[in-house]
């Protein structure tokens, strides 16, 4: 008989991360441009790997991530219920704060 174990430390809903930080599109750029990056990811590591191929694959040479976390609410307002809305389909929504 197979039995499936109940891990008590799986989430019931998909991870949604957001890494907060600071993208640069040029070599020089002192000034850069603030960046929330909201993708869903198994675990932080690969959030922090998807996330830095997101950002090169949109022309970033380099990137500061200060803070990443997984959210606990569906946000309300935009953009960042749009981004959330992508992430939940498989994206990697990238939000440019000017």
């Amino acid at each position: 008989m197979s039995v499936t174990p109940d891990n008590d430390n799986a989430p019931d809903e998909p991870m949604v991360f957001i890494i907060i930080g600071k993208a640069y599109e040029t070599d020089g750029d002192d000034e850069g441009v603030d960046i929330h990056v909201m993708l869903r990811a198994p675990d932080d590591d690969t959030a922090v790997r998807e996330a830095l191929n997101a950002l090169a694959e949109e022309g970033f040479l380099e990137a500061d991530l200060d803070q990443i976390g997984t959210l606990t609410d569906v946000p309300n307002d935009e953009p960042h219920a749009s981004a959330y809305q992508g992430a939940l389909e498989g994206e990697v929504a990238i939000i440019r704060f000017s």
